[in-house]
């Protein structure tokens, strides 16, 4: 069957349920699967948990999901964009797992790779350990982290071929190729999708880890805080 689809609505209508796991790529509104997250807010899908290192900013990216009041659950290492989301937040209409990034990072790349569970210094004696495994290893102490693995996964490419091979664009790769990894079923969008397959040595993410391909809508790229220095302003040696 081909990986190519023609409706990112359908193909997110067709997977998406009540209380789902979706892991979602992008950091901050880089390499946000849009069309992707667009379509699921118009799923209408409720009590969702959400994997993705933040939450866009209000009315962008995932902010759309937390308007529409569909999330109920978020595990992110960064959330200082979102006002709606601090608003949920101390509300206590969302609940928070603040992760560590490089930890998200890892605990996604195991959950595609089979692992259950990984130690970590990372967050030993701060309120990331609480209630978890701690262990020893050569005199230092670790915790146990474990392993995530997604009902669905929504990633961005610059560029794919139709057996859903992927490549990413600069820094909006970031975190895609991990979420691709750890998701039973990976729903990719992609800027440019050719005909002939990709050069095996530029593929990120093999297509193996695809199950759903489709041609991304051109937009402009979001910048959620455009900084710029004057023409006139003086450079201070």
């Amino acid at each position: 069957m081909s990986k190519m689809k023609s409706s990112a609505k359908q193909v997110i209508a067709e997977l998406v349920f009540d209380g789902a796991t979706i892991a979602v790529g992008g950091f901050g509104l880089s390499g946000n699967p849009t069309d992707l997250i667009e379509a699921l807010r118009d799923s209408g899908a409720t009590d969702l948990t959400i994997i993705s290192n933040n939450m866009g900013v209000d009315g962008k990216g995932l902010g759309l999901l937390l308007e529409n009041h569909q999330v109920k659950k978020v595990l992110a290492s960064y959330v200082g964009e979102n006002k709606l989301f601090a608003e949920q937040y101390l509300s206590g209409e969302l609940e928070v797992e603040f992760v560590p990034q490089g930890t998200l990072a890892e605990r996604m790349r195991a959950g595609g790779s089979g692992i259950p569970g990984f130690y970590t210094k990372t967050g030993v004696g701060t309120p990331v350990a609480e209630g978890k495994e701690h262990k020893e290893f050569a005199g230092d102490t670790y915790i146990l982290e474990r392993g995530i693995v997604a009902d669905i996964s929504l990633v961005h490419a610059y560029m794919a071929d139709r057996e859903g091979n992927l490549i990413y664009r600069h820094t909006a790769r970031n975190f895609n190729p991990l979420v691709a990894q750890c998701g039973k079923v990976t729903v990719a969008e992609a800027e440019d999708i050719v005909q002939d397959y990709l050069n095996p040595n530029m593929i990120v993410t093999p297509g193996i880890f695809v199950q759903h391909l489709l041609q991304s809508t051109p937009r402009e790229k979001e910048i959620e805080q455009r900084t710029v220095r004057s023409h006139n302003q003086t450079e201070v040696a």
